[in-house]
């Protein structure tokens, strides 16, 4: 069978979209047999490669629910399954929008939860922004092996959760951390590591993800970094968005100002290629 899929990243954060619809295996008739999750997991691992395979941070596969525009289903590079991508979800949106033809809005279902997508076309015909709507910021404990890192005790951190595990540090230089070794000592959490500025209502972030190490960009990671940096004053409390600045490009985090937990992250997606994989 050949496989067709689709690329796209979201500030450098990199996916390939495929449609549960096109990984069914029939035999002509109206039914198909449905795909193992151990099978999907061992495509993410195969397509996501970036020697032997196409190279991506995940795979996102689109399945079909009533009332939901999609539902979306997240596989890390290294083949596990994740609960929630803010960048992935941009990325999902603009393939589903581009399947049905129109950019109305989804109501998307994941594993962390059911999402809004809102997006709008750009200049750019690869390029679409989305507004996701997040959910809320909740807290989490200290995750297994933290002490691990040896974090000096004054440093402001923060566990966190996005519908996935995030734990946020601030420190002085995002640049000077060693942060492929710091985040393979918390390889079941999504680690951020925070500095304010350049601008007053601005942070800078750098972040290795669980499943996919250091990547240029993490949508659940801004908001979490950003609910953080507003706890800590890093931005001003009374601020409503909060400008993420990360290596991929930056992205900016709203906050319901009635429920300053809930968060809103709007950004970029951007169609890379259509590939088809031959797979017989």
């Amino acid at each position: 069978m050949t496989l067709r899929l689709t690329k796209h990243h979201g500030l450098g954060n990199d996916f390939l979209v495929v449609f549960l619809a096109d990984l069914d295996v029939g035999d002509g008739s109206d039914a198909a047999e449905p795909v193992a999750e151990d099978d999907v997991a061992r495509l993410a691992l195969e397509l996501c490669d970036r020697r032997t395979g196409i190279g991506a941070d995940g795979l996102l596969v689109a399945g079909s629910a009533d009332g939901y525009a999609a539902t979306m289903t997240l596989f890390n590079a290294d083949g596990s399954r994740a609960e929630m991508s803010g960048n992935g979800i941009r990325c999902f949106a603009q393939a589903v929008a581009a399947r049905r033809g129109d950019l109305g809005p989804q109501l998307i279902a994941t594993d962390a939860g059911d999402r809004v997508v809102t997006l709008a076309s750009t200049d750019d015909p690869r390029v679409i922004t989305a507004q996701v709507e997040m959910g809320e910021v909740g807290d989490l404990d200290e995750p297994d092996g933290w002490s691990a890192l040896e974090a000096h005790p004054d440093r402001p951190v923060a566990h966190l959760s996005l519908g996935n595990p995030h734990s946020v540090v601030g420190v002085d230089d995002v640049r000077s951390v060693d942060l492929d070794t710091l985040g393979a000592k918390v390889p079941h959490v999504n680690l951020e590591i925070v500095e304010p500025g350049p601008e007053p209502n601005a942070i800078t972030m750098r972040v290795h993800e669980r499943g996919a190490g250091v990547t240029a960009a993490c949508g659940t990671g801004a908001c979490a970094a950003a609910h953080a940096a507003r706890r800590w004053g890093l931005v001003p409390a009374a601020e409503p968005e909060v400008v993420v600045h990360m290596d991929g490009g930056h992205a900016i985090v709203s906050f319901d100002p009635d429920d300053t937990r809930r968060a809103v992250l709007t950004g970029p997606a951007t169609m890379v290629a259509t590939i088809e994989v031959d797979r017989t």
